[in-house]
Order: C-alpha cells, then structure tokens, then sequence
C-alpha cells in the first residue's frame, strides 16, 4: 500500500513538474493562433529582401528607418517591439496620412513622425488623465485589459514633445468610444490600433478603422498573443472577424497585418 502511494505521488509530482517546466508550449497549444501566421517580406513589398549574396540577403532601401531605444530603467509601459516598432516605421515612409488608435507614451507616434514625409498627417487618440475615472468596463470586457488601460492612460506629455516632428502631430484627448470618426472615411493610408485592450474598444475601433482606411491601405493592431490574459479580448475578436477579412499574424511579432485591397 505505501510503495502504491509513493508511486502515485512520485507520478503526480513529475506531472507537475512537466507542467511548470513547460507552462507556455501548453499554454500556447491550448490557445492555438487562428489567424494564418506571415513573414513579413510575404506581405508587403518593402520588406522584400535584396539578394547580396548566395546565402546572404539584406533589406531594400525603403525599409532603412530612423530609430531609438529607451533606458530599461526609464518605467514606460505598453511598449512594442524594436521588430515591430521596424515595421510601424518602414510602413510609415509611403504614408501620407497615419492614424493611431492609443499613443500611450507616444513611443510609436514618435517612430512614424521620425520616419514619414515632412507633409505628412498624424492624428492619435488618446484617453485624458483627468477622466480616466470615467472609463466604464463593459460586460464582455476583461478586468486584466480594462486595468491596464487606466495604466497607460497617464500622460499629458509624450516622447514626441517639444521636438522638431511635433508640427506633424495632432493628439486628441478622447475615448475612442465616443470619437467620431466619419471625417477620415476612406482618407487614411495607415491605421495602428492599440488602445485599449477590452473587447468592446478593439471592435469599436476596428469597426471604425475598416472605414476609415483608404484603398490599398494598411491596418495593424498591437497584442495579439494567444494565451495572454491582457490580450485575450484582441486574440477572441480577431478570430472572429477574420473568418470575414483576409488578416495575418506577423510573423515573429504581436502584431497582425490587413490591407484593403
């Protein structure tokens, strides 16, 4: 009876072993990504690679961008990756107008200034501090999401601030539920979604930004991490609607690609 037991535990004890020692390759099998998953140089034509030689390729001129790093100490969050802030940035040179749902610390709203032409338009949306108290969670929304949006939402001032690319930028202090979004139909060349996380804001503002968009233009959203708990309004809405549009997961990123062609 006790060497039953012994065995038994010793058993249950690897099991729980193997599960802590390989918690993300389940947790990443349990949540499967529904959404095919692209390189970028598949879908876009900037990012397609220069032969320099026989096993050796590099990147075109137009995907050579202007960029930055902050300090590790400097406490900002909700910041993307230096792969994707690449391709924000790379997107952003054929772009004549760029909207960005969610400018945060304005890490991304710097890149694209940085990067576009001088006659270029940015608008980004963002919450006021001051009615962050305001924000109501909707009944689908998760609790993860909805807190870090209040997190995120707590400048006034941004990176791109007081610098020689500010001309470009028009921030508005305003929930992207109530913003009206009918001047821009059909007038924008790039759309970035990542503002807040709950499932009722990434449908409000996906919904807008199909219309928005101009022909052969290009949205991205941010987060998209299957078997994230912060992200899984987006993953959950996303797979929804992409049983309807032609959406791709970037490859090695969080981002996911539409264009309207």
């Amino acid at each position: 009876m006790i060497i039953k037991i012994l065995v038994l535990s010793s058993i249950i004890l690897n099991l729980v072993l193997f599960f802590l020692l390989n918690k993300k390759k389940i947790k990443k099998y349990l949540h499967k990504n529904n959404i095919k998953e692209e390189d970028i140089t598949k879908l876009h034509q900037s990012f397609e690679l220069n032969e320099i030689s026989k096993n050796l390729k590099g990147p075109k001129k137009e995907a050579l961008v202007k960029s930055f790093s902050i300090s590790s100490d400097n406490t900002i969050v909700g910041m993307t990756s230096e792969y994707e802030a690449w391709i924000l940035s790379t997107l952003s040179k054929t772009s004549k107008n760029i909207f960005e749902f969610g400018t945060c610390s304005g890490k991304t709203t710097y890149l694209m200034a940085l990067n576009s032409s001088e006659d270029t338009k940015i608008t980004s949306l963002t919450l006021d501090p001051r009615n962050i108290n305001k924000l109501e969670r909707g009944n689908l929304d998760n609790k993860v999401s909805h807190r870090n949006i209040v997190n995120e939402s707590i400048y006034e001032k941004f990176l791109f601030s007081g610098t020689d690319v500010e001309k470009k930028i028009d921030v508005i202090f305003e929930n992207s539920l109530e913003f009206e979004h009918f001047a821009y139909k059909s007038k924008i060349d790039l759309i970035f979604i990542d503002g807040g996380h709950t499932y009722s804001v990434v449908k409000n503002d996906t919904e807008k930004s199909f219309e928005m968009i101009k022909p052969n233009g290009i949205i991205l959203w941010h987060d998209y991490v299957p078997g994230k708990k912060s992200s899984k309004d987006i993953v959950k809405y996303l797979n929804k609607i992409s049983k309807e549009r032609k959406i791709y997961h970037i490859k090695n990123s969080s981002m996911c690609f539409f264009q309207n062609i």
